[in-house]
């Protein structure tokens, strides 16, 4: 059941504590300070549009200036890796001590249950402590001159070297982590960083470059800026910046790539994930993972899993325990820890979730659980029968639907999850090691996960898709390596001494056709 009917009768009362639960010193930083002027944008909760708090509404020219900052520091101060490695690991201890106060802004900004936002600080603390154990990825090695006919006395090796500078930008979804996976590698990685966190949830990521700066990070190395005219463009097309790293959707990363023009372009982009329940799998476990794997967060999530093509033989066995489970979910308030599902991150979302479930119902679909909306609150829902044009099958929903369809041949289920312009994450149920590796080999996808949904993620492994789910690979050792650029050094040792007496230079006759006795 869904807690209200409109958000007239979800508001707070008055002296609600969200309206200072972030308590940050301004609305953007740049110029190596906060600032505090045309604090004009307004940061509300979706869940019942109460005014938790205002930023910065900035300008193209702010983003000049804080561009021009971050590129004069890099120029004149040093930051060296141990440095940076012991600023990330102090922002480790820092988030420990503050977890709450960062769970009850993630919690207030956006659609995560209290629940969620916990779970997303620990994901944080996780980040940044494999941020800086990633210094170990600037080490590089030495050159193989000894094995080249162009290397005779000469040495060298290769180090990895920043880009430059970073531009950071990050969706709504998860606010803190995602900011996170960008800021972590791009530090240790000895770079610039200009974040620009999603106008819905920037509060999150502001309070993260307030740790970080708290930590020991220069406040040359660090900007942040949320909204404003131009701010975007500006931010992508500045000749200074050297790479973009952007969680969103494909669109809008194809505006991006577009303005940018040649320089390097990291992209995640989302999922339409699948999930295969073979015949020989456990249907409970399967019904439980994908009622767990579809609605987190209200479905906002890239790894959620929203197709699920199950064998004939399981299929009623299946959909009859999802739909039960799904059922029992409540819908309510975030802060209540009895609340599984939390709004949508805006009304707007929810109508158009909303209107994609009846365009498959009144196409032909069966609704088992949810397909009812109040204000930004959408029931999770569990959809069969669903006819392949509808948008719930080809497009993101990116809303808490799943679909579930029945295969009598593997080989045509595989077709089927491949039949997606995405590619991220997949999952499989099989008892059987040969299927499932089998399987697994087919996907065209960026990781399959066993007897588990595609929403499984660990920080540390290398994330991203293929087709429209992205370019390149986050995961913080996979992204400091996209963050960074092998620079060789190569030294000269002169002619050796043994060749200049016997006239074998590099040009002589006799250096390449040896002495005879």
């Amino acid at each position: 059941m869904l807690p209200f009917t409109s958000l007239d009768d979800a508001r707070p009362e008055t002296g609600d504590s969200r309206s200072a639960v972030a308590n940050l010193p301004g609305g953007a930083f740049f110029e190596g300070q906060w600032q505090s002027d045309e604090m004009t944008l307004e940061v509300r909760d979706p869940q019942d549009g109460f005014l938790v708090g205002r930023v910065c509404s900035s300008t193209a020219g702010d983003v000049e200036r804080a561009i021009t900052h971050i590129h004069r520091h890099l120029q004149v101060e040093d930051w060296p890796v141990r440095a940076r490695r012991q600023a990330l690991e102090r922002a480790v201890l820092l988030l420990g001590e503050q977890s709450a106060r960062f769970a009850k802004i993630i919690a207030a900004e956006s659609s995560k249950t209290i629940s969620e936002a916990e779970r997303e600080v620990r994901r944080c603390i996780e980040t940044l402590r494999l941020s800086a154990a990633a210094s170990e990825e600037l080490s590089g090695e030495t050159l193989g001159f000894e094995d080249s006919l162009a290397g005779a006395n000469k040495i060298g090796w290769y180090s990895r070297k920043p880009v430059g500078i970073v531009a950071a930008i990050t969706p709504f979804n998860d606010p803190l982590n995602l900011v996170a996976h960008k800021l972590g590698p791009a530090l240790i990685g000895g770079n610039g960083v200009v974040l620009k966190p999603s106008g819905r949830t920037p509060l999150s990521g502001l309070a993260l470059v307030q740790l970080l700066l708290e930590a020991g990070v220069p406040s040359g190395r660090i900007a942040a800026i949320v909204s404003g005219p131009g701010v975007s463009e500006a931010l992508v097309t500045d000749e200074r910046v050297d790479l973009i790293s952007f969680t969103g959707g494909p669109a809008t990363a194809d505006r991006i790539a577009a303005a940018a023009g040649a320089k390097k372009i990291l992209s995640e982009l989302g999922g339409n994930n699948a999930t295969i329940v073979c015949a020989d799998a456990d249907p409970e476990a399967a019904a439980t993972a994908i009622v767990a794997g579809a609605f987190g967060v209200a479905g906002q999530n890239c790894l959620s899993v929203q197709r699920v093509y199950v064998h004939a033989s399981l299929f009623e066995q299946v959909v009859e325990q999802a739909a039960r489970e799904t059922k029992s979910l409540k819908t309510g308030p975030k802060l209540d820890r009895t609340t599984d599902i939390g709004p949508l991150i805006s009304e707007a979302e929810a109508r158009r979730v909303e209107e994609w479930v009846e365009e498959a119902t009144a196409a032909g679909a069966t609704l088992h659980a949810g397909g009812q909306r109040r204000g930004a609150y959408y029931e999770p829902t569990v959809l069969t029968d669903v006819p392949s044009e509808c948008r719930v099958i080809r497009d993101e929903v990116f809303g808490p639907v799943v679909s579930i369809l029945p295969f009598d041949d593997v080989q045509d289920a595989i077709l089927a999850a491949n039949d997606s312009e995405y590619g991220l994450q997949a999952g499989v149920f099989t008892q059987s090691i040969d299927q499932a590796l089998a399987i697994a080999d087919k996907l065209h996808v960026g990781a399959v996960v066993i007897n588990e949904t595609s929403d499984v993620r660990i920080d540390s492994m290398p994330f991203g898709g293929f087709k429209k789910s992205g370019v390149g690979r986050e995961g913080v050792r996979h992204a400091v390596r996209e963050m960074t650029e092998p620079k060789n050094t190569i030294i000269n040792l002169g002619e050796p001494p043994r060749q200049k007496i016997l006239g074998l230079g590099e040009n002589s006759p006799t250096a390449t056709a040896g002495i005879s006795a």
